[in-house]
């Protein structure tokens, strides 16, 4: 059974940086579609970030060039730097998690729309 746990969240300046971890377990990283989307109030869930069973990374256009996401086999945790965040970042964030064999980031990025979730981190950030 998959279980992803976030932590890292908090409260933030305009421009400041963040940084999400999620551990991991019950699920094998040459097996799955990982990454982290977030949720803003009214808004409906966006991915943010992917990486494919294959190891490619892909992001939305949201975040593309201010967020990273990397994952740690050793350790089973993902982790997602978040910088030069914007006022419209604020949102709760989450893990997420969905078993697909062989499959890309870009592909993954919309996989993971239904894909499983963590309890999520909360994200401010204030002008």
């Amino acid at each position: 059974q998959v279980h992803l746990v976030e932590s890292g969240g908090g409260s933030v300046q305009a421009g400041g940086s963040l940084r999400l971890s999620c551990a991991t377990s019950g699920c094998t990283y040459n097996a799955y579609c990982v990454g982290g989307s977030r949720q803003a109030p009214g808004k409906d869930r966006e991915v943010v970030a992917s990486i494919g069973s294959d190891g490619t990374t892909t992001y939305a256009d949201s975040v593309k060039g201010r967020f990273t996401i990397s994952q740690d086999n050793a350790d089973k945790a993902l982790y997602l730097q978040m910088n030069s965040l914007k006022l419209e970042d604020t949102a709760l964030y989450y893990c997420a998690a969905r078993g697909c064999t062989n499959c890309p980031g870009g592909y993954c990025l919309d996989a993971l729309k239904f894909g499983i979730k963590g309890q999520g981190t909360q994200v401010t950030v204030s002008s």
